[in-house]
């Protein structure tokens, strides 16, 4: 990008803009009224914010493994770090399952902002241990489960969809294949050792890539905590 592609807003009202899957990278903003401003962005400890000429990324970093207990572990290479990284998951989510089943009913199906549901939310979970456990690390010939929930982009990378349910499930029934994919981590990490966390095998999706075993759960590790904060904030606004 030459100084000439740069778009420079000067005495602009963006009150109440919203940005979703924009990339805001390398952006500079001098003199601007930030009250209220609301970022998340589920890649931030991958670079810096500054904000005032402070680098607020691990203050931010800090404060969600305070709220996140077992979070701090979502990079842990030691076999039983990891058994605790996954062992905190689920009691995270447990506690998360149970909030929603005390809300009125439905709520489990109510989209906020255009984000996934709840239900939705378990159903990509499952998803993703079927793509990086189940297809990446355990070569499974079909990994996946009908009611698990993929990305829309899929589809225009040929993946095939038809194996995914069209109709919507009972929330008994996600909760059925969540808990069985749960399960099937849990296990996986019952017997890990280090020398097969070392292991290669072809990316989930980019099978020219190779990554190690370790990389793949890393990859569900950081998926399920991060849906668990999209998820509790927005059953925080549904109150």
């Amino acid at each position: 990008m030459t100084q000439d592609d740069v778009k420079i807003f000067v005495d602009k009202d963006l009150r109440g803009a919203r940005f979703d899957r924009s990339t805001l990278a390398g952006a500079v903003m001098r003199g601007v009224d930030v009250s209220g401003l609301d970022i998340d962005a589920p890649w931030l400890a991958e670079g810096a914010l500054l904000v005032n000429g402070v680098d607020v990324v691990p203050l931010v970093e800090a404060e969600l493994d305070r709220r996140f207990p077992g979070r701090e572990l979502r990079q842990a290479k030691a076999p039983d770090d990891l058994r605790a990284a996954w062992a905190a998951l689920e009691r995270a989510w447990a506690a998360a399952v149970d909030r929603v089943l005390s809300m009125p009913e439905g709520a489990v199906d109510v989209s906020v902002d255009g984000e996934w549901s709840f239900a939705q939310t378990l159903r990509h979970l499952a998803f993703a241990a079927d793509a990086w456990l189940g297809k990446a690390v355990l070569r499974l010939p079909q990994p996946f489960h009908p009611l698990g929930q993929s990305h829309a982009e899929y589809e225009t990378d040929g993946f095939d969809m038809s194996v995914f349910a069209t109709e919507q499930p009972t929330f008994e029934a996600v909760l059925q294949v969540r808990a069985e994919r749960q399960a099937m981590v849990r296990d996986f990490l019952a017997t890990v050792t280090p020398d097969l966390l070392a292991e290669s095998r072809p990316s989930a999706w980019w099978p020219e890539q190779h990554v190690t075993v370790l990389h793949c759960l890393h990859v569900i590790l950081a998926e399920e905590w991060q849906h668990l904060r999209f998820a509790l904030r927005d059953l925080d606004a549904l109150g």
